[in-house]
């Protein structure tokens, strides 16, 4: 038995932060029903054709899901939610701000005829403050949570290379929504769970926050080097490839100059005798790692490294991942179903053995709406007359 098998979400959900907590719900079980638009469906359906076909962001964060298509703004519509909602156990919504409000679905309007219902609210500011009702898109909640201030080079900041703030935005209200479903397993009632983009962004940048504190100087953009440790970050080597080194502390500085560079005197240069001063000195140190790399092949670097015991890694593409030794040997790789055919999915990070994760097929829209409504007591003759209104 998967853990979450008995939940039902409604998700009234669209791009990725809403999505991708929702698809986390049902690899644990839970039965979502999607509600999308009439027509398109989802935006994300539209924002590319990479896989097979389909939408590289909804491949990723939709499977396993059921999907009813719906117009809020007839009526009848609204109505159709309201009988899923007795029902369901969670509603999660990540609309304009407002948006949910205006339709009669805000914790406050439901509580009282749906008391065990868990509604978790996915925005960019949270539900109140001078920024409650500004746009937030990720690269501009990146920009707000001070993320390209410390991301990128001198010459100019670079935005993470994946959907960062949905991602944590999602991460967050996964691990609430679950922590609801057990606190209501105590007290039989549900709550309010308020998500904002801005505000789980933030968590994720304590660290630099906290080097920064109380107005002293943030960490530098460095690129793909640490801004505080050093070596930390990508160096050259003479076949062309690149390693990405990561030393720690003291005894591993010492084992690196001994045993991968060769040059045990480095230990006692007054340039790198400590973190801070490798740092400060990290231009000089550069050059000397990259004369001693320039002729070694990643091949022999990687040994060395390893047999070192030092931290490093390979810079892979997108097409190495893929075919990563680690992820193939750990058998990570399933195939999920779709109307263009099988897609490579991973299998869900952490499921314990005692259970199968639920990976289920890509849900075209609208595909289980006639369904979905008969299983609410709509007859053949009611869902035509929806489809004629176009409500569905």
């Amino acid at each position: 038995m998967r853990p979450l098998e008995g939940i039902t979400v409604v998700a009234l959900e669209h791009v990725i932060a809403g999505p991708f907590c929702t698809r986390q719900l049902a690899d644990l079980g839970a039965r979502v029903i999607k509600i999308e638009r009439p027509g398109g469906g989802d935006p994300t359906r539209a924002y590319d054709d990479r896989v097979s076909g389909l939408a590289s962001h909804f491949v990723w964060t939709n499977r396993s899901k059921e999907s009813i298509t719906l117009d809020l703004k007839q009526p009848e519509g609204i109505e159709v939610v309201r009988k899923l909602l007795e029902g369901a156990d969670v509603l999660l919504q990540n609309l304009a701000p407002g948006a949910s409000e205006r339709m009669g679905f805000s914790y406050e309007q439901l509580k009282e005829r749906y008391p065990q219902l868990i509604v978790c609210d996915i925005s960019g500011y949270g539900s109140n403050g001078p920024y409650r009702d500004k746009k937030a898109y990720d690269l501009l909640i990146q920009a707000e949570s001070g993320l390209l201030s410390v991301t990128g080079s001198d010459d100019e900041p670079a935005k993470a290379g994946c959907s960062i703030v949905d991602i944590s935005a999602g991460m967050y209200a996964f691990s609430n929504i679950l922590a609801a479903i057990i606190r209501r397993q105590k007290t039989g009632t549900g709550c309010r769970i308020d998500i904002s983009m801005l505000e789980t962004m933030t968590e994720w940048m304590s660290f630099p926050m906290y080097y920064a504190y109380q107005e002293a100087e943030p960490p530098a953009r460095t690129g793909a080097s640490h801004a505080t440790i050093y070596p930390y970050g990508p160096f050259p080597i003479g076949d062309g490839n690149t390693v990405m080194l990561g030393l720690q502390n003291e005894r591993e500085w010492a084992i690196f100059c001994d045993q991968v560079l060769q040059q045990p005197e480095l230990r006692d240069d007054v340039r790198f005798s400590s973190n801070t001063r490798r740092s400060e000195s990290r231009s000089a140190l550069h050059s000397i790692i990259e004369e001693v790399f320039s002729g070694m092949t990643l091949t022999t670097v990687t040994e060395r490294l390893d047999a070192a015991r030092i931290g490093n890694a390979s810079m892979n593409s997108m097409k190495q991942v893929w075919d990563h030794a680690q992820l193939a040997a750990r058998d990570r790789w399933r195939f999920v179903e779709s109307s263009n055919g099988p897609v490579k999915a991973m299998l869900p990070p952490g499921a314990p053995e005692e259970f199968s994760p639920r990976m289920d097929p890509i849900p075209d829209p609208g595909e289980h709406s006639k369904r979905i409504l008969s299983e609410l007591g709509y007859s053949d003759e009611d869902i035509k007359e929806l489809e004629s209104s176009r409500v569905i």
